[in-house]
C-alpha cells in the first residue's frame, strides 16, 4: 500500500548489488538506470504496480544529491504540489575548472555575495562518501557534461540547498 519505496545502496553492477534483481524478480518495470550523474550513477525508477521505486545509491553524498534531485520532487509530485520551488539560478564561477567529462557534475559550494552577484566556490574535496563539505556547502554547482574549462569568474548554474 505504500506510494514510494526507496532503497539505497545496492543498485548497481557489484556481485552484492541485489536490489535491482529482486525488484525484477517481483515485477518492477524499470523506467531508468544507472544515469550520467556525479555523484548518484547508479540510480534507479521503477514501477511495482502502482507504488514508485527510487533507489538511490549507496554513498551518503550520492544518496542526498540523488534525494534532493529526484526523491523530494516525486513527493511534491504525489502530494499535488506543482510549484516548483528549487529552479537553477545563476551565479558567477569562485575558481578555475577543468573541462568536464560525459556526466553532469553536481558539486558541492558555498556561496558568497559580491557586487556582480552571488559566487559559488567548489569545496576542495568532492570524494562522494564525504559528508563534511556536504555540510559546509551552501549550494550545487551544476556542471554539463563534456563542460568545457570554466574560468574564475565565469558564469555558472546552481541550485541552492536548504529550505
Amino acid at each position: 500500500g505504500a506510494d514510494v519505496l526507496l532503497t539505497s545502496g545496492g543498485a548497481s553492477v557489484g556481485e552484492h548489488d541485489l536490489v535491482q534483481r529482486a525488484l525484477a524478480s517481483e515485477g518492477l518495470d524499470l523506467s531508468f538506470w544507472r544515469v550520467a550523474l556525479r555523484p548518484g550513477r547508479p540510480m534507479m525508477h521503477g514501477r511495482l504496480g502502482d507504488m514508485q521505486v527510487l533507489g538511490v545509491p549507496g554513498n551518503p553524498v550520492s544518496s542526498y544529491v540523488c534525494a534532493f534531485l529526484f526523491l523530494v520532487p516525486l513527493i511534491r509530485h504525489l502530494a499535488g504540489r506543482h510549484d516548483i520551488d528549487r529552479l537553477p539560478q545563476p551565479a558567477l564561477l569562485g575558481l578555475d575548472l577543468p573541462e568536464n567529462d560525459e556526466r553532469a557534475d553536481y558539486m558541492r559550494a558555498t556561496l558568497k555575495a559580491s557586487p556582480e552577484g552571488p559566487v559559488a566556490t567548489p569545496l576542495p574535496n568532492q570524494d562522494s562518501s564525504l559528508m563534511a563539505p556536504l555540510a559546509k556547502a551552501d549550494c550545487l554547482l551544476i556542471r554539463e557534461p563534456n563542460a568545457p574549462a570554466a574560468r574564475l569568474g565565469s558564469p555558472c548554474v546552481i541550485l541552492k540547498l536548504g529550505l
